[in-house]
């Protein structure tokens, strides 16, 4: 028997087979922190015909964070802004330009006042009256502070929107500001997603989960998801066992270096950076290159307020958890005095009654 034609349909979701759809949706529950639970409620969401409006405004800003947005791939930018959002404006990626555009972004936020989520990629410079960076002849401070009381939400996508990022790096000439520092007085929250780039899916799951809970995402003292940024890189680094093990690159091309090891001595910045890169990679890709430890770089940790942007490149980060679970063993295959490494590695951090299965000298186990 033939299969009627309203059950095929239900197999296909904008193009996507259903068992794809219900893959997309359950790792968005997932990404959450939530259970299978909550995937219908995520399915009816992205699939509801009212999509939410979206006023996307740039400031000091070298539109990285616009451009990792355009390389995802589930979903991909078409089916982002055809079909769950409505992206009312945004300077990148705006079809008209000049007043044609200034007039759409005038007319979308007068029609959606309350509804529609205000993006904000880039510092705010508030030197001078904000001179430093306009739109259309109008201060952007000016644009924002206009604009933000009439949004339902507002995300600062990237660091230069959550903490000022190159722009307010020392000695800041323009007064560059985050937004959140912007708004702080008008009672406004601000939803942080830091990195340079951060994400893509760091900020898709936030617009999914505000689509779905119409509410945003838990968020803790630094106004960023909890979902993505509650772990430190370095708790899940595939490299995490070398650096257990007392096994680090001492500089770069070295053979530890070439052999994949522990990143830690080069200035990785993994172990006192929030973030999720070592678990969710960009553009879902997989394998090596998909973010920079993988490819041999250190963590730059650009998504932390006070690090990316403010400590020496090559500093050896703080460590605040440096021993290894207790299943650890006590000897490291090729590698003599592994743990006395590790203890040097990590520059005297305390290791007390953590340390686990140290090695001693008559090789019996303290």
């Amino acid at each position: 028997m033939e299969p009627n034609v309203a059950d095929s349909a239900k197999t296909q979701v904008n193009g996507v087979s259903r068992r794809d759809f219900i893959k997309f949706c359950t790792g968005v529950a997932a990404s959450m922190g939530l259970s299978a639970s909550f995937v219908p409620e995520i399915a009816a969401a992205v699939t509801s015909p009212q999509r939410p409006p979206v006023i996307w405004l740039s400031g000091q800003e070298c539109t990285g964070c616009v451009e990792s947005l355009l390389r995802t791939d589930h979903p991909t930018i078409d089916n982002l802004i055809f079909d769950l959002i409505s992206l009312e404006y945004s300077e990148t990626l705006n079809a008209g330009s000049g007043h044609q555009a200034e007039h759409h972004r005038a007319m979308s936020i007068e029609a959606n006042k309350g509804k529609f989520i205000l993006v904000v990629d880039g510092a705010i410079p508030v030197k001078d009256g904000g001179v430093y960076c306009q739109i259309a002849g109008k201060p952007v401070l000016d644009i924002l502070n206009e604009t933000a009381p009439q949004a339902a939400a507002v995300i600062a996508i990237g660091s230069c929107a959550a903490w000022g990022g190159v722009a307010a790096a020392s000695p800041n000439p323009t007064g560059a500001t985050p937004v959140h520092e912007i708004l702080k007085d008008k009672g406004i929250p601000v939803v942080n997603i830091p990195g340079c780039p951060p994400n893509p899916y760091n900020f898709l799951t936030t617009v999914i989960h505000y689509l779905t809970f119409n509410k945003l995402p838990a968020l803790d003292d630094k106004m960023r998801p909890k979902f993505a940024y509650s772990r430190r890189i370095h708790e899940n680094c595939e490299r995490r066992p070398h650096f257990d093990a007392g096994r680090f690159a001492e500089e770069f091309g070295d053979e530890g270096h070439r052999q994949g090891y522990c990143l830690y001595k080069l200035g990785c910045k993994g172990p006192e950076t929030f973030n999720n890169c070592s678990t969710v990679h960009f553009g879902g890709v997989s394998s090596t290159g998909c973010w920079p430890v993988a490819t041999g770089a250190p963590c730059f940790g650009c998504s932390e307020e006070n690090v990316g942007f403010s400590s020496p490149l090559f500093a050896k980060a703080k460590v605040t958890s440096p021993t290894p679970p207790f299943a650890f063993n006590d000897a490291v295959p090729g590698q003599k005095g592994g743990a006395k490494n590790f203890a040097y590695g990590v520059a005297g951090a305390a290791i007390g009654a953590t340390a686990v299965a140290l090695v001693k000298k008559d090789g019996k186990k303290e």
